[in-house]
């Protein structure tokens, strides 16, 4: 189970941190993304961690502005989101693959828990 939290309404320029608290241990799943879907758009990936290797990979959208962080002993799994835009608006959902599924971090293909995501608007 993964549940998110953290989202809110801020100005542009703004800030913001998520957070994904696992059921699980962060090293249980093989992979650990963020996504967002903004109203009428797909899914799509903002970021990930590979526990193992504890690799994290950004989409060009918000490399040098979001950071991925973990915290084994609580089971979460952050987001910093800096200098914000209003682009950046949208769901923003936790997803982990436990099955070590493969392919593309940014798909949601190889994610096969979710959690209910958490809304971030930036005006």
């Amino acid at each position: 189970q993964l549940v998110e939290s953290g989202g809110g309404s801020v100005e542009s320029g703004g800030s913001l941190r998520l957070s994904c608290t696992s059921s699980r241990s962060i090293s249980s799943s093989y992979l650990m993304g963020w996504f967002r879907q903004a109203p009428g758009k797909e899914r799509e990936g903002v970021a990930a961690l590979y526990t193992a290797i504890n690799t994290t990979h950004y989409a060009d959208a918000v490399k040098g502005r979001f950071t991925l962080s973990r915290d084994n002993a609580k089971h979460m799994l952050h987001l910093e989101m800096d200098s914000l835009q209003p682009e950046d608006t949208g769901m923003y959902y936790c997803a982990a693959d436990t099955r070590a599924y493969g392919g593309s971090w940014m798909s949601t293909e190889p994610y096969n828990s979710w959690g209910q995501g958490t809304q971030v608007t930036v005006s």
